[in-house]
């Protein structure tokens, strides 16, 4: 059987119609959600101010990358800096949804979010940092 089985109800298929796409259609529209997604990302201010450091960095990682390996290495840390951040502003924008009044669970799931990006930041500058160290010296 290809795919996921299709809706038992007509409601099923007008909530979600993606679940009844299949083959080149899912991907096509899979990739259209993708692309809202990162037209999405770019109203918020760190996804912007990364993917601008990124659009520097990515570049600079075949200058700098004295090997494949530590060419991907530094492209890899940048691009992780932004899945991290996509995942981060997900799980803020579903914890908004859910409803503006402060509850101690919602802030400890944005704190854990924060914390995400920050140790991606953590890692991406460590790796850069050591590679501009070996390169330059």
């Amino acid at each position: 059987m290809r795919g996921e089985e299709p809706p038992t109800t007509p409601a099923e298929a007008i909530v979600n119609p993606q679940k009844t796409r299949v083959g080149v259609s899912r991907m096509w529209h899979a990739f259209g959600y993708s692309l809202a997604g990162l037209r999405a990302a770019w109203g918020e201010t760190a996804f912007r101010q990364e993917a601008i450091a990124a659009m520097v960095l990515l570049p600079l990682s075949v200058w700098l990358g004295r090997s494949w390996v530590e060419t991907v290495l530094l492209a890899g840390s940048v691009v992780f800096v932004l899945v991290v951040e996509l995942l981060n502003t997900g799980i803020e924008t579903a914890i908004d949804r859910v409803g503006p009044e402060w509850h101690d669970l919602s802030k400890r799931a944005k704190d854990m979010g924060s914390a995400a990006v920050l140790l991606s930041l953590l890692l991406c500058a460590t790796t850069w940092g050591l590679a501009l160290w070996q390169r330059l010296s």
